[in-house]
């Protein structure tokens, strides 16, 4: 693998003009997985009326090609056509809860909730909105991203899709101390460990010049730039993979390599604009 910089990036998940080319499609959905598929779109159909979806999304493993059954999971994303409501979480928390107990290949099911107006405003033109632009397959519904920007890997993107790390640490740590069971604590350590691989490499993106959703690439790209701090991030691609596996990992992290990741973030990329505040 490559790891140096440049400002080309084609064959690092850039087109010829060093903007991202959309990752993961329906092709590339295993036969394994194709019934689970078929079964999100028919469970989303029986539970969500047009009236408030507007388009369905595949993000993740599954469209990429790469999910391997009984270990990966399923992450789809809802834009409703409305701020989403009580009934609209309930009937993808149900959704969710049907997909994992009717298909062994997958271990759970996640769904996302975004309305589209804030999708496509001004708060999300760099996080949700390049999210579902560039790391989302279509699944069902338009394209609500297609007239948006082409974009490139920039220190803004970088800025605004992971330069909140130093925020939600306090949070983080609350909950891993309320962690009560080892399930708990093993999908907390998924969740963290992923964020931080994610968020490493997201630190470097601008100056490999290039993207990857890869957690082992991501990790080894990360180390390139930092090596002091690669084996604790190989370690947390792994704990992503087998959290189960690292139960003493979680502490780790958020005591070691978060709050160090956190701070060389805001070194180089700044924080993350906040939310404007209401009247």
């Amino acid at each position: 693998m490559t790891t140096d910089g440049g400002s080309g990036g084609h064959g690092k998940g850039l087109d010829e003009d060093g903007c991202f080319v959309r990752e993961g499609s329906l092709e590339r959905v295993a036969a394994p997985f194709a019934p689970v598929v078929a079964g999100l779109s028919a469970r989303l159909a029986d539970r969500f009326a047009p009236d408030r979806l507007l388009s369905a999304y595949l993000y993740g493993s599954i469209p990429r090609g790469t999910a391997v059954p009984g270990v990966s999971d399923l992450d789809a994303l809802l834009v409703l056509r409305t701020v989403p409501t009580d009934a609209d979480r309930a009937a993808a928390r149900a959704v969710e809860a049907e997909l994992d107990a009717a298909f062994p290949q997958i271990d759970g099911a996640g769904i996302l909730l975004m309305a589209v107006d804030r999708l496509l405003g001004a708060e999300e033109r760099y996080d949700g909105a390049w999210f579902v632009a560039c790391l989302c397959t279509p699944l069902s519904g338009p394209d609500v991203t297609a007239t948006l920007p082409r974009y490139r890997p920039t220190s803004l993107l970088a800025r605004e899709t992971n330069g909140d790390l130093h925020r939600r640490l306090p949070g983080l740590r609350e909950r891993a101390a309320a962690a009560a069971t080892p399930e708990e604590r093993a999908r907390l350590t998924r969740g963290v460990a992923r964020n931080l691989v994610r968020t490493g490499f997201t630190l470097v993106m601008p100056r490999w010049g290039g993207w990857t959703s890869d957690l082992v690439e991501s990790a080894e790209v990360f180390g390139h730039y930092y090596p002091a701090h690669a084996e604790q991030m190989h370690a947390a691609a792994r704990a992503a993979r087998n959290p189960a596996a690292h139960p003493e990992l979680l502490d780790e992290l958020l005591s070691g390599l978060a709050p160090w990741l956190a701070d060389a973030y805001l070194a180089v990329h700044g924080a993350k604009a906040l939310p404007p505040q209401g009247p």
